[in-house]
């Protein structure tokens, strides 16, 4: 398993080819912190899109067709975990130092943007 991190400047870009192209996956989504713990905020529920606002400073995780949201504010640092079969996690680190995991139930291959 390798990771990688994107570059806020690619964030952008990479999350909105990566939504542009996936099918809808199942995913779960996991916040760690010193503060919270471990909490699930979505256990494998039908991610619709997942899009970066450079604006805002906000990645948007959308999720059952929109139905639910999940928030990162201030992202510092975006890792994309993945091997020969495809991705597999996305861990957005937020500014107040929480770990928003990401966990696609089965990895997908993200093709090169044309």
């Amino acid at each position: 398993m390798t990771t990688h991190t994107i570059d806020r400047n690619d964030l952008k870009h990479y999350l909105d080819h990566f939504s542009g192209i996936m099918p809808t996956e199942l995913v779960e989504i996991e916040v760690a912190s010193l503060d919270l713990g471990d909490q699930v905020e979505a256990e494998w529920v039908p991610l619709s899109g997942i899009s970066y606002d450079p604006r805002d400073d906000v990645v948007v995780i959308d999720l059952n067709d929109g139905a639910l949201q999940h928030m990162v504010r201030q992202p510092q640092e975006f890792v994309v975990e993945e091997d020969n079969a495809g991705i597999h996690s996305f861990s957005i680190r937020d500014n107040d130092g929480r770990l928003h995991i990401v966990k696609l139930k089965e990895p997908r291959e993200l093709p090169e943007p044309s």
